[in-house]
């Protein structure tokens, strides 16, 4: 059965009736692009790291806490914008945080030194927990409840391609102009889908606001809290590694600089079909779908340390890497939607909270143990991190129904 539109919208305000939806899929657009936008900020980091480092004098182990920073602050923030946010109309938060983003993006591009970046950095991450947070339960307020669940994959999508087509993209303008130049252009952007979004988006009033107790209160179900936990060790186990993508194809596989903007393209490529083969077969069968891409990770991870040194071997286990990780967003949000039907915004909140505490975790304990240990045994740690989600999937509690708003 599908889920009325009052009942969608819930904790958040009320949907937009049918004859003021002219503009709905431009705002969905604007959504959707906002989370792109805000995501593709946040991993820039990862395909510019190495000459961000040698630009600010830092080691690239150091150089993980650009990573660290916003992922703390977005674990932070994500909960406390839909519980702090109150009576304010969702349309102006998104805007104004858009405009933050656009702000954040020009100081990083204009960075003197690490401290100014990290402080940079420290803005992004508001942005991160706020946008992700805020944009996640607009869809239903968007769209009719026929159109729900494809507004949310597109909003959602924003997510998943940024999370796989950011770093290349940030790696290829980074060598045609310099590393400033990449966040310069996020910078614009950003402004640019602000003002896409103020032309756009209705007025979203909120009717009733979600409280802290009702937000801790979804921790008692059992099922999202597995649902937490294996988004916490399979993330972070992830980020440990791909936080130094670009150093492990160039010191181990040997790839020159010239390389690695295609390469980190092809792996995004390979991530966009990943998110969509995961994005259909989690409705269906999500348990299956979740244990395929842990298994990916795993299998990359524990084999990158032996045939990483061989060119094939590591463009192979890359585009694995991409396929596995690409359907990660859309099968954990799945799980995050069948596990509080009644609660989506909420639940949401708390897996970006999770979601980006574990990129947090993952990137500075990677950077940790490079500059400790080095890149192989990164790896093997990393690939540890996947047994976690493997028992969690394996054992009961994963849902089995269909997505938020149906039932069979």
């Amino acid at each position: 059965m599908t889920r009325t539109n009052h009942d969608a919208a819930g904790e958040s305000g009320p949907g937009i009736e049918p004859d003021a939806r002219a503009n709905a899929w431009g705002a969905v657009a604007a959504a959707g692009l906002a989370t792109f936008c805000v995501v593709t900020t946040e991993m820039l980091p990862v395909g510019l790291l190495v000459p961000i480092a040698d630009s600010l004098d830092v080691s690239v182990g150091l150089g993980g806490l650009l990573m660290f920073v916003p992922g703390l602050l977005a674990a932070l923030c994500a909960p406390l914008v839909v519980v702090g946010a109150r009576g304010i109309d969702r349309r102006r938060i998104l805007c104004g945080l858009l405009l933050l983003l656009a702000g954040a993006n020009l100081a990083s591009a204009l960075a003197p030194g690490l401290a100014w970046f990290l402080a940079a950095r420290v803005l992004v991450g508001v942005c991160i927990g706020g946008i992700w947070a805020v944009a996640g339960g607009l869809a239903s307020r968007l769209v009719a409840p026929a159109s729900a669940g494809l507004a949310t994959a597109v909003i959602f999508g924003g997510v998943a391609v940024a999370s796989v087509l950011g770093v290349p993209l940030g790696a290829l303008i980074g060598e045609l102009a310099g590393w400033r130049s990449a966040f310069g252009a996020m910078a614009a952007l950003s402004a640019a889908v602000l003002l896409w979004a103020a032309l756009t988006l209705p007025p979203l009033p909120v009717t009733r606001s979600i409280t802290a107790r009702e937000l801790l209160g979804q921790l008692r179900n059992p099922v999202l809290r597995r649902g937490l936990l294996v988004t916490l060790f399979l993330v972070a186990g992830h980020f440990m590694a791909y936080t130094f993508v670009r150093p492990l194809l160039q010191a181990k596989a040997g790839f020159a600089q010239s390389w690695i903007g295609p390469l980190l393209f092809a792996y995004g490529v390979a991530g966009i079909a990943g998110n969509f083969l995961a994005g259909g077969a989690a409705a269906r069968r999500l348990r299956p779908t979740l244990l395929a891409i842990v298994l990916g990770l795993l299998a990359t991870l524990a084999l990158l340390p032996w045939l990483g040194n061989l060119r094939p071997g590591a463009v192979a286990l890359l585009l694995l890497w991409g396929v596995s990780y690409g359907g990660v967003s859309v099968a954990l949000q799945t799980w995050m939607m069948q596990s509080a039907r009644d609660a989506v915004e909420a639940a949401t909140s708390l897996f970006v909270g999770v979601f980006n505490l574990a990129i947090a975790l993952g990137a500075l304990a990677g950077g940790a143990s490079v500059d400790r240990w080095g890149l192989s045994a990164t790896l093997l740690i990393a690939a540890a991190c996947m047994l976690a989600p493997l028992a969690a999937i394996g054992g009961r509690g994963v849902p089995s129904r269909g997505p938020a708003g149906d039932t069979p």
